[in-house]
């Protein structure tokens, strides 16, 4: 069992700069490919980054492409997000997802391969 617990959402102005964090407790950690998604309101769930499990690769949503930066310490169990150069657009909710079979670039279309989700952050950006 692994349980996700997400960090570091808040208010910020356009153009202001975020980094959450997703904190994973239990076993093998690195043995699952980690993503970030968002569900802003009255929108379907879209995937926004995820990341290999060594962390040596990492795929992006096209509107989060250099912006955005996904990396994990398996160390330290945790993947981040740092989110720069915000814009309204992204005020959403942010969930962190694990995958025990995905693989990283087939993230944007986990569906049955997520087995756990965090509870969500809010991220909100003002204009």
């Amino acid at each position: 069992q692994v349980q996700l617990v997400e960090s570091g959402g808040g208010l910020v102005q356009a153009g202001g700069s975020l980094r959450l964090s997703c904190a994973a407790s239990g076993r093998s950690f690195s043995s699952y490919a980690m993503g970030w998604f968002r569900q802003a309101p009255g929108k379907e769930r879209e995937f926004v980054a995820a990341i290999s499990r060594s962390g040596g690769s990492s795929s992006y949503a096209d509107s989060v492409k250099d912006r955005f930066t996904i990396s994990r310490d398996n160390t330290k169990n945790t993947v981040s997000l740092q989110m720069n150069s915000l814009k309204h657009e992204d005020t959403a909710v942010y969930y962190c997802a694990a995958s025990q079979h995905g693989t990283y670039y087939h993230a944007p279309h986990w569906t049955s391969e997520i087995n756990y989700w965090g509870q969500g952050t809010q991220v909100t950006v003002s204009s």
